[in-house]
């Protein structure tokens, strides 16, 4: 027996009949009218097969705990993004930051006229991008964010968690570029159709979750482990084909940790052994997705650990603590049941049984009243929403197999692209060998130059690389992908000088300092580093993690005038100084 179900094949016959006969169909033969309500019957089996709770019985756990601790995850998940953005989103976009969103949005009108750019850039910015609307949005997503982890009202919560997360990426500009921005999206979409309805659903056993959403959630963490991989060997990158591909990766990515530095100094042999492993898990394992529960577990159990690694060697941000917590989603009731304190097994028993019971004597009533009819539609538009997501996302693996391509119409994967909810995916198709690091230094003089203290990111040789994931300073990892490219494609970086030029309080905020508190400097200029970790000897010797190399100036510098006005300091390099 289905709990939840709203009724049996038979009622739902005589509704489909009540409805016939009260719309007065034309031509209604009794022949007709039994072949009509059949095919309706059946079509409906299967949108409800599919888009109606789960069954759940002895022969089909359900996925009630899985669902609560994902949520609740989620909500932690939401509250880091959030809680990241509230200390930086004025010296990203505010009014006085680095690419204020005021003057994007102003321009979006000359390519996109009339309600186009509302839909190119759907955010709430477009009614103000004040400081204060700015960290508005801010404050709504975190109390929006502990809601979800409290489990209080769950799809009102993930609703105004998506609509503010999703209203800073889109006027973010250059600051939201990562796929991990995508991946949170489109996890937080689906689960507000995943999660139970109602204000304390607790484990939400009158509402189980539909195979449909939970199938996109599966389907979200099996494409960002497998795309990934596919891109890796379509990519051509010599170190993946080699399994060279992790021999230097620990001191490369965009904020190393102090774990990764002693990961980075082990024998070759483990760094081949753990990009074999890469390439087996995301072209492999993920598979066990598709075969019986075991498998699911047993996949489970692997790729946990390989994601717990990944978690404590880098900081990708909530990338991985997502890909974790979707992996619980493979899992089930009678399994996690199994871990559940005394008191919670007997409260989650009881609420798993009574819904059961009670379903069962439930009846459609012979009218259809108007309430009915608004649960008909909000069903409707949340089966399309699914369909459109899960034919986007399929098109779009589609596309990243060789040979393959995407055969098919692609208009709904624009349509969604600005909501970033169907997204495709491609983690380290090429390594990078090299580190780089981007300084800005100010100087009075021309002479003697100060450079300004970052937070996270390496700087001080001696200063010992942290673990800051899952919180994200999207300014420091701009950096890091611009130091791999030219200043001509990263114009932000020239704006930051100006913005320092005039001591920018918004700015300053995104630096752990201010080298000229008292009065701005006359001259700002970007450099360009190496990094590369110490050997073990090294460190014990000096005390130091890194080795640099002053490589040269990164892009031209800034100067201000007497008169106030502000030029270039040096001609503009047509290429950054990379060896």
């Amino acid at each position: 027996m289905e709990a939840g179900c709203l009724c049996s094949q038979t009622a739902q016959l005589d509704a489909a009949t009540v409805f016939l006969t009260r719309w007065e169909i034309p031509s209604a033969q009794p022949a007709h009218v039994t072949a009509f309500i059949i095919a309706r019957v059946e079509a409906g089996t299967v949108v409800r097969w599919l888009f109606g709770p789960e069954p759940i019985d002895d022969d089909h756990p359900g996925h009630l705990l899985p669902r609560w601790i994902f949520l609740r995850a989620l909500g932690l998940i939401y509250f880091s993004a959030f809680y990241s953005l509230a200390f930086q989103i004025r010296g990203l976009i505010g009014p006085e930051g680095i690419l204020p969103a005021s003057q994007y949005l102003s321009i979006l009108p000359q390519y996109f006229p009339g309600l186009q750019r509302f839909w190119f850039a759907p955010t709430l910015f477009w009614f103000s991008s004040s400081n204060h609307m700015l960290m508005l949005i801010c404050w709504l997503g975190l109390a929006a964010s502990v809601a979800v982890f409290l489990n209080l009202w769950p799809r009102a919560s993930l609703f105004i968690c998506f609509v503010c997360y999703l209203s800073f990426i889109a006027a973010a500009q250059d600051f939201a570029s990562y796929q991990s921005d995508g991946m949170l999206l489109e996890a937080g979409f689906i689960s507000f159709f995943f999660a139970p309805p109602g204000l304390r659903p607790r484990f939400g056993a009158a509402h189980p979750p539909s195979r449909a959403s939970l199938f996109l959630l599966r389907w979200e963490w099996f494409r960002i482990y497998f795309e990934s991989g596919v891109v890796k060997l379509a990519s051509g990158d010599y170190s993946w084909r080699h399994l060279t591909a992790m021999d230097d990766y620990y001191q490369n990515g965009p904020l190393p940790t102090w774990v990764g530095y002693y990961v980075q100094h082990l024998p070759h042999w483990f760094h081949a052994a753990t990009a074999l492993l890469t390439l087996i898990a995301e072209l492999g394992l993920v598979f066990m997705l598709f075969l019986p529960r075991r498998w699911k577990i047993v996949c489970f159990c692997i790729l946990t650990p390989f994601q717990i690694g990944i978690i404590v060697t880098a900081n990708y941000t909530f990338l991985n603590y997502l890909v974790l917590c979707l992996g619980f989603l493979l899992l089930d009731d009678k399994l996690l049941r199994r871990f559940l304190p005394r008191q919670w097994k007997t409260e989650f028993d009881a609420a798993a049984v009574g819904p059961k019971e009670s379903s069962q004597s439930h009846t459609i009533p012979a009218r259809f009243a108007p309430r009915r009819w608004l649960r008909l539609a909000a069903s409707i538009v949340a089966a399309w929403c699914l369909i459109l997501v899960g034919y986007v996302t399929a098109i779009g693996l589609l596309a990243t197999l060789p040979m393959i391509g995407n055969p098919f119409p692609d208009a709904p994967e624009r349509m969604l692209e600005p909501f970033r909810i169907a997204n495709r995916y491609g983690l380290f198709a090429v390594m990078t060998h090299k580190r780089y690091e981007i300084e800005f230094q100010g100087s009075n003089d021309g002479k003697t130059w100060n450079p300004y203290p970052f937070r996270y990111k390496p700087q001080d040789p001696y200063k010992a690389p942290g673990i800051y994931a899952p919180y994200q300073p999207r300014f420091e990892w701009n950096l890091w992908f611009a130091s791999l490219d030219d200043w001509q494609r990263n114009k932000f970086v020239v704006r930051t000088e100006e913005r320092l030029l005039h001591n920018n309080e918004d700015a300053l905020s995104l630096f752990a300092g201010n080298p000229f508190a008292s009065a701005p400097p006359n001259q700002v200029r970007v450099m360009l580093w190496q990094y590369w970790f110490t050997s073990l000897g090294e460190k014990h010797r000096t005390g130091a993690w890194w080795n640099r190399k002053l490589l040269g100036e990164y892009a031209p510098g800034l100067e201000r005038l007497p008169d106030g006005q502000i030029v270039f300091s040096s001609e503009a390099q047509p290429e950054s100084p990379r060896p």
